[in-house]
């Protein structure tokens, strides 16, 4: 049994969304803006940085109190961005916030790639109970998984250094949750074969 505790379905997403599009609606009003603070300039992408990385830090405090838990991969996000968040408004170089989401995607996709060549399922732990599958289906699921964070973090790289920032920031606020959608949404075949859910319901009567 979990231990999370229960809470309005759309209150996750709220909090897991809300920083990243009060991110993007900032940038889009300060973007043409520069900042001169202890007499150093900033542009507002940096500002926005330094506004972000609390909001986020917030946010996840929030829904870990509401929820009891929070994921591996919660945990990690808040860890990087305060990292190259921090660096980024240090060295006053937006490359390094640009950079993180490969780091992000890099990791996880490591992370799985370990787990296959150990034959342990680190996927499970995380989406077990949200998507109950025999373990060829995790194996499957898991493989896929680490191919496309790979392949997000080339197209990370790709953006952020041949386009404009522009093109990156609705790229990170809007094409990588668009493409986790699809991804999911493409692997409902493979959900439905390994589910293991209709298995249990008969095991419990």
């Amino acid at each position: 049994m979990s231990d999370e505790k229960q809470i309005k379905p759309w209150v996750k997403p709220v909090l897991e969304m809300g920083p990243i599009l009060a991110f993007f609606a900032g940038y889009i009003a300060l973007r043409d803006h520069v900042f001169t603070i202890g007499g150093t300039e900033y542009s507002g992408f940096i500002v926005m940085t330094a506004a972000f990385i609390p909001l986020l830090a917030l946010s996840t405090l929030i829904l870990w109190r509401l929820t009891g838990k929070l994921s591996a991969m919660q945990i990690m996000t808040l860890v990087l961005v305060v990292v190259f968040g921090g660096l980024t408004i240090w060295l006053n170089d937006e490359r390094f916030f640009k950079m993180k989401p490969t780091m992000i995607y890099i990791m996880f996709g490591a992370i799985l790639g370990v787990g296959l060549m150990r034959s342990k399922s680190y996927l499970s732990l995380v989406l077990g109970e949200v998507m109950p599958l025999d373990a060829e289906g995790w194996r499957k699921l898991e493989f896929r998984m680490m191919l496309f964070f790979f392949g997000l973090a080339v197209a990370n790289e790709v953006i952020w250094r041949t386009l404009t920032t522009d093109t990156w920031v609705k790229f990170k606020t809007f094409g990588l949750p668009i493409a986790m959608l699809l991804f999911f949404m493409a692997q409902s075949g493979l959900m439905a074969r390994h589910s293991t859910e209709e298995a249990d319901k008969d095991a419990a009567e």
